[in-house]
């Protein structure tokens, strides 16, 4: 086994977005392509020499060649060990709990996320530090830069390993240590959910639906939920892991996540229903024809957490991504914790969570989690929510609508407008900001503007600071929309549209959300010209 340096040059396109790199798994495939940025991420790392890194992914078209490559990379690199995943798998939230758990110097997580699988598909890999987080914009600059300047990357010669058997095994003088993928995750969870009440509802004929979406939290839930909680056989669906998720978008919200839509909205529907996303750090949270929003989610989960042993002693404080809505905000406020508004992407939660200022986090795209690791984390927020529905005897509808009338309502919806031409989007956001100083005191489809920014964020652990960050438009009756261009996408520019609105009259509160919403709807339309300027006449996906 003879570790060389292979000759290669930059290749454009390889600036990582909200979470690690996303590109076409053909452009991953092309020469060069994943061994430059692999080489720049080590690089950039300090080099791997003598680390102990973990590596694994959501299982998948590309995952298990790309694995092979990285560990051939960094046994060529000089790493000591890299902890892999059975068969590669390692959901994300469980790949940040190795790392912490083996006081790793950092991990590869091979995956996109939410978007679909396969050749033709997306793929994509990030960097987590060793805290167990995402790469911090300081690190992913240093990335970027050796992108751009790369000249070679090294590489052994070696044969595959057998990811499938458990045990060590060698590549050249560095350790492959294949862990099994669920273990150490499930016996974190028990340490923080009371999983004999849990256990209890389904005993007591408590029934629900986890639809896995063909991803990879299926082994998880399969493990945890039936095998350990008692559920019955047939509560996850679509449990098996495939390389390009059966053909479906593994996002889980009520427009991809469709089959579990229909049977929680159909004849004799279960008591509770759930998903998780391809690398199973989202989460969807649904009872007997009621769909929580993901803000509502955070909000409730924040107002009951004590309720779940782990969290006995309350939260230390909450935060959340600027486009989430402010329902936490006001569940904090009356609990007397700190609530930070952060840019999006779970790495700007990672110094509030090392800082110990708070404890739960979550972002309106489907991510919810606390400091168990420094992910966001679906199959978390399921065993949450079924802790709470344990110690209360509520049901999905009762909770939310005691949650509402404790604290308000904020109507919430997202409008993803895909693959928008790149230039007509970018063109869209630098009109906003050329009308953002003249926005303040008109009236707009009868809302009056009270604010207009562009939000930027100083970290109050390491002072770092972030700009660009959305356009945030205020009005009268805390209300708001916000326009953001998404950095999770592969082709062409996602533009978000976030908009909100608090309701506290007790009598309004059961109005559908597009309906509650119309005025802040239309003000936003009128505002951006989004038809105008994009050619679209509706948004792609509403949440």
């Amino acid at each position: 086994m003879t570790a060389t340096q292979i000759p290669t040059s930059p290749i454009a396109g390889q600036k990582a977005g909200t979470s690690g790199l996303r590109r076409k798994t053909r452009d991953f495939m092309a020469p060069h392509f994943l061994e430059n940025y692999v080489q720049s991420i080590l690089t950039a790392i300090g080099g791997a020499q003598g680390k102990r890194l973990v590596l694994g992914g959501d299982g998948r078209f590309f995952n298990d060649r790309a694995i092979q490559i990285i560990l051939r990379m960094a046994a060529a690199n000089g790493a000591t060990e890299v902890i892999v995943g059975q068969n590669g798998i390692l959901s994300t939230p469980a790949a940040s709990h190795m790392i912490r758990m083996q006081k790793a110097d950092g991990g590869f997580i091979l995956s996109a996320s939410h978007n679909p699988g396969g050749e033709d598909e997306d793929f994509g890999l990030k960097f987590n530090m060793a805290n167990g987080g995402p790469a911090t914009e300081a690190l992913t600059d240093k990335i970027l830069a050796q992108t751009q300047s790369i000249t070679s990357y090294g590489m052994i010669d070696a044969p595959d390993v057998d990811l499938s058997v458990c045990g060590p095994a060698t590549v050249g003088d560095m350790t492959v240590t294949v862990v099994e993928s669920v273990t150490d995750y499930a016996a974190l969870m028990e340490t923080l959910f009371d999983f004999d009440a849990i256990a209890g509802l389904f005993a007591g004929g408590f029934t629900m639906r986890f639809d896995a979406m063909h991803a990879v939290t299926g082994p998880y839930a399969h493990a945890l939920l039936e095998d350990r909680l008692g559920a019955p056989k047939g509560t996850v669906i679509n449990g098996t892991p495939l390389p390009d998720f059966g053909g479906g978008h593994p996002d889980p919200n009520p427009i991809w996540a469709h089959e579990l839509m229909g049977i929680m909205t159909g004849d004799n529907p279960p008591d509770f229903g759930a998903a998780s996303d391809g690398d199973g750090d989202r989460n969807m949270i649904v009872g007997r024809g009621a769909y929580v929003t993901p803000s509502d989610s955070l909000a409730l989960i924040a107002a009951h957490a004590h309720r779940a042993p782990g969290y006995g002693q309350g939260l230390a404080g909450v935060a959340r991504s600027m486009p989430t809505s402010a329902a936490v905000d006001r569940v904090a406020a009356a609990k007397g914790i700190d609530c930070y508004e952060t840019p999006t992407g779970w790495k700007f939660f990672g110094s509030l969570l090392d800082a110990g200022k708070v404890s739960l986090c979550g972002e309106e795209s489907a991510g919810t989690g606390s400091g168990h690791v420094r992910e966001k984390d679906g199959l978390w927020a399921v065993l949450m929510w079924l802790n709470i529905i344990a110690a209360t005897g509520k049901s999905v509808s009762e909770l939310m609508a005691d949650h509402w009338a404790t604290y308000g309502r904020n109507y919430y919806s997202r409008h993803d407008y895909e693959a928008v031409e790149t230039d007509k989007a970018n063109g869209l956001m630098d009109a906003l900001r050329g009308k953002l100083a003249g926005l303040p005191g008109q009236t707009i489809a009868g809302l009056t503007v009270t604010m207009a920014d562009e939000f930027a964020y100083d970290d109050p652990v390491d002072g770092s600071h972030t700009s660009g960050q959305g356009i945030r438009i205020g009005f009268e009756g805390d209300a708001r929309v916000v326009f953001r261009l998404s950095g999770t996408g592969t082709q062409g520019a996602t533009l978000r549209v976030y908009l909100e609105l608090l309701e506290l009259d007790p009598a309004k509160m059961d109005l559908p959300a597009e309906e509650a919403l119309a005025a802040v709807i239309s003000a936003a339309d009128q505002i951006a010209g989004i038809k105008e300027r994009t050619g679209r006449e509706t948004p792609d996906v509403k949440t």
